[in-house]
């Protein structure tokens, strides 16, 4: 089994580890990824808020932002410590935000820094370090750049490197528009993976589904995908089965809530709102029976006073078994 055959890609303000919690619920295998934390958060912020997570998560990569390779060793060695299974740096974010910082996308124009941290990292852990890339910045977007960018990578001993197939812009579009209006090129990354066949390389950017996933995993070591996965979570319900072999029988969302519901009450008991939760589920029932109530009814209640677990359970679409004999009310 290869440790990246499927990814979720890390999300800032979404994969959080409520979500992990819940995505792992669905699919045993698939690689889950924190949001993005800065260096300089976990040097000088809560710990405990930015690196918890619940053992159920395995396999789980924390994400790194920075570029200070001592500062990055050491979160790396603090990732380590906490328990991840593989310490990520982030090269590829382009908000105005992180490219203040140096940090991110900004990063590819600095190869050789790049692999300083990364080597330093390696240094100070023992679990993959691995790079999450663009294609290129601005008009630094050549082929050539880029595969002297993964040579640097290579050189340094990078684990893995994972491949948004968009070049990214870092004036003019925002974080969003950077996501869609760069042309895809994924034939890029299969080309790269061409020109570095020993080094794992993961494709990342406009794959929607399970079909177009295992389209690339012949030619490529893993497929990352992000917004495809939280818009529509269910898709990762065969991915234990077609993607990484495994024949353990297929859940059904009713079970999945079911299963959430007792880290719910957990989580409400340390503290946790409701809706910090339950705004990673509201897509469980996408495109079946009672859906739209199920959304309607958690977005319009889980902000009054009093909201408790008791409300998913309420929301809960019937079982198929059930809807031929029972009415569905919208």
């Amino acid at each position: 089994m290869r440790p990246w055959s499927l990814c979720v890609a890390p999300m800032l303000d979404w994969t959080d580890r409520h979500c992990r919690f819940f995505l792992r619920l669905i699919s045993r295998h698939a690689r889950l990824y924190t949001e993005m934390v800065t260096t300089g958060a976990l040097i000088h912020g809560d710990r405990q808020r930015h690196l918890a997570f619940d053992p159920l998560e395995h396999p789980v990569a924390l994400q790194l932002g920075g570029s200070d390779p001592q500062q990055l060793a050491a979160c790396a060695r603090l990732g380590e410590d906490w328990g991840y299974d593989e310490i990520n740096l982030n090269v590829g974010c382009p908000s105005d935000r992180v490219q203040n910082g140096r940090f991110g996308a900004c990063l590819m124009a600095e190869p050789a820094l790049v692999a300083d941290c990364v080597a330093a990292m390696k240094g100070a852990v023992r679990v993959p370090v691995t790079v999450k890339s663009r294609l290129g910045i601005d008009d630094r977007d050549s082929y050539p750049e880029l595969q002297a960018f993964t040579a640097a990578m290579a050189a340094a001993g990078v684990d893995a490197l994972i491949v948004h197939a968009r070049k990214a812009w870092l004036k003019g579009l925002s974080p969003k528009e950077n996501r869609e209006v760069p042309p895809l090129r994924h034939d890029w990354v299969q080309q790269l993976k061409g020109d570095f066949p020993d080094l794992p390389i993961i494709i990342n950017g406009g794959i929607r589904d399970l079909d177009q996933a295992l389209g690339f995993l012949d030619r490529l070591d893993g497929v990352m995908i992000g917004r495809g996965v939280y818009q529509n979570p269910w898709l990762l319900a065969t991915a234990d089965r077609d993607i990484f072999g495994d024949p353990h029988p297929l859940p059904d969302r009713h079970q999945i809530l079911e299963a959430f519901l007792p880290y719910v009450e957990r989580e409400m008991r340390s503290g946790v709102p409701l809706q910090a939760m339950t705004r990673h589920i509201l897509d469980l029932f996408q495109g079946q029976p009672g859906a739209k109530r199920w959304r309607r009814t958690l977005s319009e209640n889980v902000h009054l006073p009093g909201a408790n677990p008791d409300l998913l359970r309420r929301a809960m679409p019937p079982r198929r078994e059930a809807l031929a004999s029972e009415p569905v009310s919208f």
